[in-house]
């Protein structure tokens, strides 16, 4: 195991190469290009053996991978904001068709207006997509995803396509020590792809059909049971994971001192390390603050989501997303776990982050203060009274 100082983006893009696709299709787009860029030079190089496609577009980008993996090849591409827009009929497909194509998205600002700073919109938009959503903190962590993404995506129990979200620049474009796995590891972990859903001459089949009222919900139902079945299969891949490289990681969620929290901020990707910052910072204070990390949005961590937050006095949800004219997105999806189990904890929605406006530490701080004094439940950082409803 070698260690290199590598941004988010060169991180995913080793961890990419580690997991040998058979195909890459390239759209650059700020803030993901400089993944696609290490993998065209490793490809150049040698390093890596994959078929390169520099396409025209975004959905160019997406019908290509789909084709790939009708194909039978393991696919891989990359997009970010307007692109992941402008590819969304394409996702459908792809998840529709059951191909586990591993997509690496750069969370950024959607339009108007204009913005290339990271926020979580694009990404979160796509939830109903039948893609698998998860969310990295660091660039250890996204090089970790892209080789389990192929191992979970390509599991015959989930065989659905898999989205691996960064931050765009606050992860993408930030530099860390990153440990990169020797390629002996790699091929230990994540065996070559094999698939029965793929084109054969041999023993022909019917891909990508119509389907009437009579038998399209059957369809439906699989894929959205297959989802579900990600969660066992998320859980061995980690264990599989630890067991060959030494990291371990904890499921959908990760939790930080939520035993006894009283106030407890759930969030997600790269933020997570200051509000577990703050949270130290408030006991030394006397003040019980925990946080947990939403590490997956699909399939989403119901059970685990109640089972952090049931003993709480109150929670916030930290989020940089807002569906107008209702509340953010994650907030959404947390208050209805704590619903489903029957757990009755009063919760705050807090958006920041749009447009790349930073968050800081005593942004976070204000928050636990907030949710235990009991202020608005709907709050968008900075905006004053702009955007405040209870």
């Amino acid at each position: 195991m070698s260690r290199k100082f590598l941004s988010g983006n060169e991180a995913f893009a080793e961890g990419i190469r580690l997991a040998r696709p058979e195909v890459i299709s390239a759209y650059p787009i700020t803030p993901q290009t400089i993944v696609v860029e290490r993998l065209s030079e490793m490809v150049e190089d040698g390093s890596l053996k994959a078929e390169y496609v520099h396409v025209e577009s975004e959905h160019s980008a997406m019908s290509c991978a789909i084709g790939a993996s009708s194909a039978g090849a393991r696919a891989f591409t990359a997009t970010s904001s307007q692109g992941l827009l402008y590819m969304a009929e394409c996702l459908y497909y792809a998840s529709g068709g059951r191909f586990p194509i591993v997509m690496m998205n750069a969370d950024r600002s959607t339009a108007l207006p204009w913005n290339i700073y990271g926020d979580q919109r694009d990404s979160l938009s796509q939830l109903d997509s039948g893609w698998i959503q998860a969310y990295a903190e660091n660039a250890q962590e996204a090089l970790d995803l892209a080789l389990m993404s192929y191992r979970i995506a390509e599991d015959k129990r989930v065989s659905t396509p898999y989205m691996a979200n960064l931050d765009g620049f606050i992860l993408t474009h930030t530099y860390e020590t990153v440990d990169i796995p020797e390629q002996e590891q790699a091929d230990r972990f994540l065996p070559p792809y094999e698939t029965d859903n793929r084109i054969d001459f041999d023993s022909p089949k019917n891909m990508a059909f119509s389907a009437g009222p009579d038998t399209n919900f059957i369809f439906k139902a699989k894929a959205h049971a297959a989802m579900l079945a990600a969660k066992d299969v998320i859980k061995e891949a980690e264990e599989d994971f630890a067991s060959v490289f030494g990291r371990r990681y904890t499921g959908l969620t990760e939790d930080y001192l939520t035993e006894d929290a009283d106030y407890i901020i759930v969030t997600l990707g790269s933020i997570a390390g200051l509000c577990r910052e703050t949270a130290d910072k408030l006991r030394a204070e006397g003040i019980k603050a925990g946080v947990v990390r939403i590490r997956y949005m699909r399939p989403f961590p119901n059970e685990e989501i109640a089972s952090s937050l049931k003993n709480a006095k109150a929670y916030a949800v930290l989020e940089k997303d807002i569906s107008f004219g209702n509340e953010g997105t994650v907030f959404t999806n947390v208050n209805s776990a704590l619903h489903k189990a029957g757990i009755s904890v009063k919760g705050y929605n807090f958006i920041g982050g749009l447009g790349g406006k930073n968050i800081s530490a005593g942004d976070i701080e204000n928050i636990f203060t907030s949710i235990a004094d009991g202020t608005d439940t709907v709050n968008i950082i900075g905006a004053g009274g702009i955007g405040n409803g209870k």
